[in-house]
């Protein structure tokens, strides 16, 4: 009897040009956005349904993704996405403060008011997805606020190793609801962010992401805890 096929709908019908890099990108955007749980196993034929594509372009952009460590390939032709160890989410953790805080002071010096009004409306979307329960929608607004802060440093070759790191990071967010949601001792560190981009001041927008990644992060880590004690 064969096997009923995965229902997928973290993924969107991508078009027919390029086929190979518009799949790779889509998978790739699920990652960053924590639409895909460490551990989840993938089909490649249930991805390409989802996608309305060949199975090729999506077997391509699969190796691609494990070769980035952000999927594992394993015996049997079993895809899974890849997760963190508490360890590695720690050690991760430490470079993050160092490249995105560096990030966040170069855009500090370069973000425009149009810059600012993005990252003001990716919080907005963030909070209010929050108080809506809506899970998904929290973590692509998380993404979008992030991404377009480290864009705003036009560090390139920064950004391209931001991203490699988030790609293994980015599932881990989707324990932050409701398991891990992030907490603050004040208000939320995106606004002080945004404070000190409007100050164009890179100390105080380097502290303020820097805290947002430890305090916003505590109760994922403490999660991890409990997961491997368990």
């Amino acid at each position: 009897m064969a096997e009923a096929a995965q229902i997928i709908d973290f993924v969107a019908p991508v078009g027919r040009e390029n086929l190979a890099g518009r799949v790779y990108e889509e998978l790739r955007t699920a990652l960053f956005e924590g639409r895909m749980r460490p551990g989840q196993r993938l089909k490649i034929r249930d991805l390409a349904a989802a996608m309305q594509v060949s199975e090729t372009p999506v077997r391509e952009a699969v190796v691609q993704l494990a070769r980035e460590r952000a999927l594992r390939l394993e015996a049997a032709r079993s895809i899974t996405v890849a997760g963190l160890t508490l360890d590695q989410y720690l050690e991760l953790r430490t470079i993050r403060l160092e490249l995105e805080g560096l990030a966040a002071e170069a855009a500090a010096l370069r973000i425009d008011e149009a810059g600012i009004a993005a990252l003001d409306a990716a919080h907005a979307a963030l909070t209010a997805a929050e108080e809506a329960a809506d899970a998904v929608a929290a973590n692509r607004a998380n993404w979008a606020f992030h991404h377009g802060l480290y864009r705003a440093a036009a560090m390139p070759e920064l950004l391209t190793i931001i991203e490699s790191i988030w790609l293994r990071n980015g599932p881990m967010h989707a324990f932050l609801y409701p398991d891990a949601r992030p907490t603050y001792p004040g208000r939320h560190r995106h606004l002080d962010i945004i404070e000190g981009l409007r100050a164009h001041d890179p100390l105080a927008t380097r502290a303020a992401l820097c805290a947002d990644l430890t305090e916003g992060g505590a109760n994922l880590v403490a999660l991890l805890g409990r997961m491997e004690g368990a």
